[in-house]
C-alpha cells in the first residue's frame, strides 16, 4: 500500500508542472493612451488567437508561465512580445500612416481564378461608382469553399429606381445584385431562441438556364425585444454645403430626420453637426422627449459654402465620443449628396480617415441623396469601414420606410463581422456561382485582400442565392447526396464583444418544383433577372424583360406596395432599353 501512494505522489510531483495554469494578462491601448478593443493576440505555444475586450484588456490562460504573442489590429503596425503570468504587460499599438497599409482592400465574396485589370470607378455625368467583377462559375472540387460578407445595405434599389424614373438608362455599376435582394423582406422567420441567426432553403430550377438548379439560402436576424433596446447616442451629421441646396436634397433629409425623431424616446440623446460654409456644432446633445426643439433645430438648417466632410466626420465622432452611452446604440448619421471637395477628399484617404474610429464602438450609417454629382462610391466606403449601412433616399417614402418602418434594422445591431461561409459537396455539385456579392476591382487585384463582414440590423432577412451545376444527368434525383448539399455557417461577434461566434446549418438536397416554391422565391428570382438585364450579364442571354416582368406578375403579393411598384420598374425599364438586350461593352 505504501508503494502505490509513493508511485501516485510521485506521477504527481512530476506531472503537475505540465498540466499547471497560468494567467498572462495585459492591455491594448494606441499612443495616445486610447484603449484598443477587439486586437488580436496570436499565442505563439499554441497558435490560438485571442482578442483584447471593449476595455482594451485581455486574459488568456497558458501552460507555460512565460509565452510569446503578436499583437495586431487593421490600421496599426503589429508587435511581438514576451508575456509573462508575473507581469501585467501593457501594450503600445502604433498608428500605420501609410494609406496602403491603413486600409487593406476587403472582399464582399470570395472569387477564384479572376485577372482583374487596374482599379478604375465609372463615372456617369459627375456620379463616381466602383467598378464592379461579377462571380464567375467557381469548380467545386478545386474550390468547395465560399462566402460572402452579411449587411443590410439597400442603397443600390432606390437609387436605380431614380434612375429609372428620370427616364435614363441605369449604370451597371450601381447594380448591386444582393441589395435589390436586401430591399425587401422575404419571408422572415424568426430564429431559434438561443442563436441570432435561424436558416432555411430552398433549391429548385433555374428558369434561364435548363441545365443548372438555383439555391436560396435564406438567413433571419433575431428582432430585438423593443422593451429591451438600449439608450440611443445619435449625432445627425448633416450636409449644408450649397450642393444640398436642391429639393430632393436638404430638404428630403430635412424631412427624413423630424420622421426619425418622431421615434426618440427620453432616455435617447441626438445631437447635430453640420458643414458647409462652417463645421461646427448645430445642436448639442439633447434628450428625445425635447422633440420640439430637436425639429425646430433641424428645420432651421440652410444650405451654403463648400463641402469640407472631413471635417464635419471627425467633429461628429468627436462629439459622439463624448457622449459615449456603454452598451448602448452610438451611433452617427451622415447624410450627405458625397461630393466632398475640401480637406480629405479621395476614398483612399477618407477610407483611412474612418478606419481610425473603427475600434471607438461608434457605427455610421450614411444616407445618400441627390443626382448629378452624387458620389455612390464614397458613401459606400464609408459604411463599410464605420462598421455601418448605407441608404440612398430618392423621396420621403423612401426615408420613412429606412427612419420609421425598418428603424430597428437601420439603427440597432444584434451581430458585428457578420460573414457566411458555405462549403459545397463538391462529390453532387460540379460548379456553383453565387448570385451577386461582386467584388470591386480593386480589391480583387489586391494581394492582401480579405473578405470583411459586416454589421447586421435587428430583424433583418438575408437571402443569398447560388446558380448550381450538378453532376447528376438527372437533375431532379438529389437522393444520393446522403450528406447534404452544402455546410454552412454564419460568423459573427455580439456588439461589444471580442468573442467570435458561429451558428451552422446543413443544406439538405430536398428539390421543389419552380411553380412549386413559395411565391416570395420565385418574385425573388425575378429580382435577380431585372439585376442581371440592368447589369447586361453574360449568364442570362436568354431572358428578357418580359420574362422577368411576368414571372414577378405571377409572384408578388398584391398587398405589398414594394412589391407592386417594383413590376413598373420593371416595365419602365423596357421601354428605357427597348426589347433587345444593350450589346456587351
Amino acid at each position: 500500500m505504501l508503494k502505490i501512494a509513493a508511485a501516485i505522489s510521485f506521477l504527481l510531483i512530476t506531472v503537475s508542472p505540465a498540466f499547471a495554469q497560468y494567467y498572462l494578462r495585459g492591455e491594448v491601448r494606441d499612443e495616445k493612451q486610447n484603449v484598443l478593443s477587439n486586437a488580436k493576440i496570436l499565442l505563439h505555444s499554441t497558435r490560438y488567437i485571442y482578442y483584447s475586450g471593449s476595455s482594451g484588456s485581455f486574459g488568456i490562460l497558458s501552460s507555460r508561465q512565460t509565452d510569446s504573442a503578436t499583437i495586431s489590429l487593421e490600421g496599426y503596425q503589429p508587435v511581438c512580445l514576451k508575456l509573462e503570468a508575473t507581469k501585467f504587460q501593457p501594450v503600445v499599438l502604433k498608428m500605420l500612416y501609410s494609406s496602403s497599409n491603413l486600409q487593406r482592400n476587403r472582399l464582399v465574396s470570395f472569387t477564384r481564378n479572376l485577372n482583374p485589370a487596374d482599379r478604375t470607378n465609372r463615372t456617369i455625368a459627375g456620379e463616381t461608382y466602383s467598378s464592379l467583377v461579377e462571380n464567375e462559375f467557381v469548380p467545386a472540387r478545386k474550390y468547395p469553399e465560399t462566402g460572402c460578407a452579411i449587411h443590410t445595405d439597400k442603397a443600390s434599389y432606390s437609387n436605380i429606381r431614380r434612375f429609372l424614373g428620370m427616364n435614363t438608362q441605369v449604370p451597371p455599376d450601381a447594380v448591386r445584385v444582393e441589395e435589390l435582394l436586401n430591399y425587401f423582406s422575404f419571408d422572415y422567420t424568426a430564429p431559434p431562441p438561443d442563436s441570432i441567426f435561424g436558416f432555411k432553403s430552398w433549391l429548385s430550377d433555374c428558369p434561364w438556364n435548363p441545365r443548372s438548379h438555383l439555391l436560396f439560402l435564406h438567413a433571419s436576424a433575431r428582432k430585438i425585444d423593443p422593451d429591451k433596446i438600449p439608450p440611443t447616442n445619435l449625432v445627425f451629421l448633416v450636409d449644408v454645403s450649397g450642393s444640398m441646396d436642391m429639393p430632393n436634397r436638404l430638404p428630403l433629409l430635412k424631412s427624413a430626420f423630424k420622421l426619425l425623431v418622431d421615434n426618440l424616446r427620453e432616455k435617447d440623446t441626438v445631437s447635430i453637426v453640420v458643414y458647409g460654409s462652417t463645421v461646427g456644432v448645430w445642436l448639442t446633445p439633447t434628450s428625445g422627449k425635447e422633440k420640439d426643439k430637436i425639429r425646430k433645430s433641424i428645420e432651421e438648417l440652410y444650405p451654403g459654402g463648400s463641402t469640407p466632410g472631413e471635417s464635419g466626420i471627425r467633429t461628429a465622432y468627436r462629439l459622439a465620443k463624448s457622449q459615449y452611452i456603454k452598451g448602448g446604440n452610438n451611433r452617427v448619421i451622415l447624410a450627405t449628396d458625397g461630393d466632398f471637395n475640401v480637406g480629405q477628399t479621395s476614398e483612399d484617404e477618407l477610407e483611412k480617415m474612418i478606419t481610425q474610429h473603427q475600434q471607438s464602438g461608434i457605427y455610421l450609417t450614411c444616407l445618400g441623396v441627390g443626382m448629378g454629382n452624387y458620389k455612390d462610391s464614397k458613401l459606400e466606403i464609408l459604411a463599410k469601414k464605420g462598421n455601418g449601412n448605407f441608404a440612398y433616399l430618392d423621396n420621403e417614402k423612401e426615408a420613412e420606410k429606412v427612419l420609421v418602418k425598418e428603424l430597428t434594422q437601420t439603427l440597432y445591431t444584434v451581430a458585428d463581422d457578420a460573414f457566411l461561409n458555405v462549403r459545397f459537396n463538391p462529390s453532387v455539385i460540379k460548379e456553383y456561382r453565387l448570385i451577386g456579392f461582386d467584388n470591386k476591382v480593386n480589391a480583387l487585384a489586391d494581394s492582401l485582400n480579405e473578405v470583411e463582414g459586416g454589421e447586421v440590423g435587428s430583424g433583418h432577412s438575408l437571402l443569398a442565392m447560388f446558380e448550381l451545376v450538378s453532376f447528376n444527368q438527372s437533375l431532379n434525383d438529389w437522393g444520393y447526396a446522403k450528406d447534404g448539399l452544402a455546410q454552412v455557417s454564419m460568423n459573427y461577434k455580439l456588439p461589444g464583444d471580442s468573442i467570435g461566434r458561429i451558428t451552422s446549418y446543413t443544406v439538405p438536397a430536398t428539390y421543389t418544383e419552380f411553380q412549386d416554391l413559395p411565391e416570395c422565391y420565385r418574385f425573388a428570382t425575378s429580382v435577380s433577372m431585372f439585376a442581371g438585364l440592368l447589369k447586361n450579364s453574360q449568364y442570362i442571354r436568354a431572358v428578357t424583360w418580359n420574362d422577368a416582368a411576368i414571372l414577378a406578375d405571377e409572384s408578388h403579393n398584391s398587398q405589398d406596395a414594394i412589391q407592386t411598384e417594383f413590376i413598373s420598374m420593371i416595365i419602365k425599364a423596357k421601354k428605357i432599353y427597348g426589347n433587345k438586350r444593350k450589346k456587351k461593352q
